[in-house]
Order: C-alpha cells, then structure tokens, then sequence
C-alpha cells in the first residue's frame, strides 16, 4: 500500500518530466524550468551543451533501429534547444508547461490585427507610437536609436518574466509574454526598415 501512495503523486508529475525540454541539458541548466531554476539561460553553455548532445545523437553514428531512434532524438534536441534559445519561445513553452496556450492573436502579438489580444491602453498606444516612428525614420540613425531603445524594452520584460515564473505567477506571466512579443515584432520591423531602407539611406545619413 505504501509504494502504490508513494508513486500515484510523482507519477503524474514525472510523466511531463522527461517532455520538459530542460531535462535535455542537465548541465547548462541544471536547476532546470522556472520555479526551480531561473527563466534566463546563458547562450553560450546552452549551445555547447546541445553540440554536445547532436554529436551523440547524429544517425550517422548508428545503425537500423537505432538510427531511426538516433533521427528522433536529434530532432528533439534541435527543437528544445531553439525553443530555450529564443526569450520568447522559452516563455511560450513555459506557459504551455503549465497548461496555457496563448490564443492565436496573442501568439502573433505585433501583427496588424491588435484587437483580441488583451493589451491595456498604454501599451498599444505605446506600441502605436513606436511603429508611426518606424514608419517615418528616414535615417539609418534614427532606427539604430529606436532599436537600442527597444533592446531595452525588451530586457526589461525577459527580467520581469524572470520573476513572475520564479513566483508562479502564470496569468501575468502570460500577459507579460503578449507584451514581449510585441517588442520583438518592433525589433523584427526595425530589421526590414534597414534592408528595405538602403535605397534611401545614403540620402539622409
């Protein structure tokens, strides 16, 4: 009777463990997924962590069956390591660990469509006023000024998402995901304006 108690609890629990793409890189983030560890990673460990891993787990290095196990596990690690890797991604995957999908208008958080999505007033008047001034940029200049100013935008929401999956707080963190996915779509618009404003560039600058 004690042992069937003592697994009925951890079961359901480590049955999403091995899923959890944290449990791929013991070593570069060994605390593993916020609350326990924290929601930043440092690139430079996750990457040579997850060569590590790919050179393991390469088909080439195997045979039959065990290549197309060898193909599988490569492929998981690819997208758990491109998942962590991005801020964004991570706290998506983050949310979904905890049983929040953001619906589809949240997940394309800077598209065109801004209705739906739950954003208070200030920041889509924010977010509006930020993509006019894109809009009318007409130096090289001014955009690599608005792209430090958005840098920071969104380091400030990577922090804030920090410590609201280290306190649990899921439906705020879910709200601050929203809001960094927009500060990554201005960052997005900010690379087009310079690879479609090259023509224009050297009139101003």
């Amino acid at each position: 009777m004690r042992y069937a108690t003592t697994r009925a609890v951890p079961t359901q629990k480590e049955s999403l463990r091995p899923q959890s793409h944290y449990d791929l890189f013991p070593s570069s983030l060994p605390s593993g997924a916020p609350p326990s560890g924290s929601f930043h990673i440092d690139p430079i460990a996750l990457r040579k962590e997850f060569l590590q891993l790919q050179a393991k787990a390469h088909p080439d290095r195997h045979q039959g069956i065990d290549k197309a196990k060898a193909e599988a596990a490569s492929a998981r690690i690819n997208d758990a390591y491109r998942t962590l890797l991005n801020p964004l991604a991570r706290a998506r995957y983050l949310l979904s660990l905890s049983g929040v999908e953001l619906s589809e208008d949240e997940s394309i958080a800077g598209s065109a469509s801004d209705s739906g999505t739950g954003m208070d007033a200030e920041l889509l008047m924010e977010v509006m006023e930020v993509r006019e001034e894109i809009e009318a940029a007409e130096s090289r200049s001014e955009v690599e000024d608005m792209k430090a100013a958005n840098n920071e935008r969104k380091k400030a929401s990577e922090a804030r998402l920090d410590e609201l999956f280290h306190a649990g707080d899921i439906e705020t963190a879910r709200k601050e995901t929203v809001k960094l996915g927009y500060w990554v779509n201005v960052g997005t618009a900010l690379d087009n304006w310079e690879k479609a404003g090259d023509g224009r560039v050297s009139e101003h600058d």
